[in-house]
């Protein structure tokens, strides 16, 4: 547990790097803005410990798994939701290490709206 907001940091679930990186067509200045922005989604900014923040940077399922194995499903399902929300593309190495994470979940659902800008 977290008691100390210092400690935090707001963090891209799926990050920017990886977005950019995942456009199917290049986006508009604004479409960047929208998702870097996006407080319509619970799943697309969320409130992360520095340390994993750093851990993490810019790297996709393949790179780098949630070292909590409880948190596999969920991190799956928000990944790909997130992803979908945003109509990105999916690499094989990504496509598989999710597949991988999400070998165990079959109850866990993906949901998302379709981002609106």
């Amino acid at each position: 547990m977290v008691t100390d907001a210092a400690r935090l940091d707001v963090d891209h679930f799926v990050p920017l790097a990886e977005v950019y990186d995942s456009e199917q067509t290049p986006w508009s200045p604004a479409r960047r803005e929208a998702y870097a922005n996006d407080q319509d989604s619970p799943d697309t900014l969320i409130a992360v410990t520095a340390a994993s923040n750093r851990s993490k940077a810019d790297k996709d399922p393949a790179e780098w798994p949630p070292s909590d194995a409880s948190y596999h499903c969920a991190y799956a399902a928000t990944w790909v939701g997130t992803k979908l929300r945003w109509n990105l593309a999916t690499d094989e190495a990504e496509r598989q290490a999710l597949l991988g994470l999400a070998g165990n979940c079959p109850a866990t659902l993906v949901s998302y709206e379709p981002a609106s800008a």
